[in-house]
Parts: C-alpha cells; sequence; structure tokens
C-alpha cells in the first residue's frame, strides 16, 4: 500500500487552559478529499493552521508523503520548499490579495519567487485557464472583481507553488450560493487531472457532502466521528454530529430535534467528546 500523501498524528495544541486541539489524528491520501467539521471554537481551523506552519504543535506529528514536517525552518531556501508543500486558500480572498497587484502580476512574482530559473509566461496562462479566469480579470486589480473571481486568483496563486496538499479554509464561506457551486465545481475539476489533496475546514455540511470523500467531526479540540462522508452522514453514530445534522434546514426540518439533540450530548452518560483520536484513510 502506497504513502498516505498527509499522515497527521496525535496533534495536540493548548492556549493557557483551553485544549484546542486535543490528539487529533487522520490521513489524506494521493487525490484524495477530507472535510474537517465542527461548530466555532472545535478546534478545527486550529488544526488547519498548524497543518500550514501558522501555528506550532504542542505534541504530535505531521508527515508530507512520509516524511516529517518541522514545525519550524531556518533559511529563505527551506521556507520556500516547506511552503510548497501545504498551501492555504482563505474565507476573504479580499483580505489575503495585495489591493494593487493584478491577478498575473500575483502569478508572476510569485513563481519568480519559487521557481526563479523558469520562464513564468506559459504557467500564468496555464494557472488562469486553469481557474476559468479571462485576459480581462486576470489584468483587473481585486477591488475591481467579483468575490469568485477574487477567489479564482487566491486559488491560483495556491496552485502556483504545486503544492501537495490545499487546505481550504471556509473558503465558500463568503459567497453566493450559485458562485459557490461554480468554485466547488472548479476544485473537483482540478483535482481529477491532479495528484493533489484537499483538506476542507467548514462548518457548511452540504459542502462537505459534496466534495469529500471523508470526514472527521471535530467538538471541543477533539475527534468524535470520522469515517467515509457519505455514511458518517447517513447514519451518524455520534450525538454532536446529528446535532450538526438536525441543524441543517431541510424539508421536514424540526426544530425540536435540535433542542433533544442538544439533551442528548449534555447528558452525564455517553461516550466523552473531547480527547478521543480517530483515524481515516
Amino acid at each position: 500500500m502506497s504513502e498516505p500523501l498527509l499522515q497527521v498524528t496525535g496533534l495536540h495544541r493548548a492556549f493557557d487552559a483551553v485544549r484546542a486541539v486535543d490528539g487529533v489524528s487522520f490521513t489524506l491520501n494521493e487525490g484524495g478529499s477530507l472535510g474537517i467539521v465542527g461548530g466555532s471554537g472545535s478546534g478545527k481551523t486550529t488544526t488547519a493552521r498548524i497543518l500550514v506552519g501558522l501555528e506550532s504543535a504542542d505534541a504530535g506529528e505531521v508527515r508530507i508523503r512520509g516524511r516529517v514536517r518541522p514545525p519550524r525552518v531556518r533559511g529563505r531556501a527551506q521556507r520556500l520548499a516547506r511552503a510548497r508543500e501545504v498551501q492555504m486558500v482563505f474565507q476573504d480572498p479580499y483580505l489575503s490579495l495585495d489591493p494593487r497587484t493584478s491577478a498575473e502580476q500575483v502569478l508572476r512574482e510569485t513563481l519568480r519567487l519559487h521557481f526563479p530559473g523558469r520562464d513564468p509566461g506559459p504557467r500564468i496562462r496555464e494557472l488562469l485557464d486553469q481557474v476559468g479566469l479571462g485576459a480581462r480579470a486576470a489584468e483587473a486589480l481585486p477591488r475591481h472583481l467579483s468575490g469568485g473571481q477574487r477567489q479564482r486568483v487566491a486559488i491560483a496563486r495556491a496552485l502556483a507553488v504545486e503544492p501537495a496538499v490545499l487546505v481550504l479554509d471556509e473558503a465558500v464561506a463568503a459567497l453566493d450560493v450559485s458562485v459557490q457551486a461554480q468554485i466547488l465545481n472548479l476544485l473537483a475539476d482540478i483535482r481529477a487531472r491532479t495528484p493533489i489533496g484537499y483538506l476542507f475546514i467548514t462548518h457548511d455540511l452540504g459542502v462537505v457532502r459534496c466534495v469529500t470523500d471523508e470526514i472527521l467531526v471535530m467538538r471541543q479540540g477533539g475527534v468524535v466521528e470520522a469515517g467515509r462522508t457519505a455514511e458518517v452522514l447517513a447514519a451518524p453514530q455520534h450525538p454532536y454530529t446529528r446535532l450538526l445534522l438536525e441543524s441543517v434546514p431541510h424539508p421536514g426540518w424540526n426544530p425540536e430535534r435540535i433542542a433533544e439533540a442538544r439533551q442528548e450530548l449534555s447528558a452525564p452518560s455517553g461516550t466523552s467528546p473531547s480527547g478521543g483520536t480517530h483515524e481515516t484513510t
């Protein structure tokens, strides 16, 4: 069996007395798509930030293709090499893009930084075509682009360094539903043509249902349920997963079931929601 693309083992991260990430473990295979879901404060975003290198874990290990990903590196060359392993797309692309720089300029600067010996021209055209941006949008500043176009620029910039893993932190949450569908279809097309692995950090179970193979449900820093996305969403085993599903409006939606699920979750008898670890493959 081939080595997992990404393997996370026993991640811990505490902020004072709060265990933000508590023994989280999972794997992501090449070409795979894993969703990490949970409410505010569940630890999903802190987990993502540790993977990218924006936070350091107190304990645990992250491996990319079997090689340990060090929490800190020294020197420009090592920092660039580390950045090429895992890239992140944030919720609001307007905040992560330079307002004075067009999409074409963003890609040119990124490629010159990471691949100084290459002619960036052909790769820029390839990336713009890959994310569906025309010449006019490529030359425009971010303030002249729609939310969907800005997110396409952010995705193109992340893909420019040819990462093994792309982390998408609520990457479509700020977009209209129709634009969300376009971006998710774009990501599905890219995944079908490349070996890249996706890690979706989201509270939106609809997104997870559409674009992931595996799901990890987090609560209070720990993993409470994990498995194949379709199976977990069809027959959730943990009360918290059931609560998340009951909270989504749908035909026949009964808000009273949410209160019942909360009561079930807070009952003293049952599985502890924090501190557990599960693995997905």
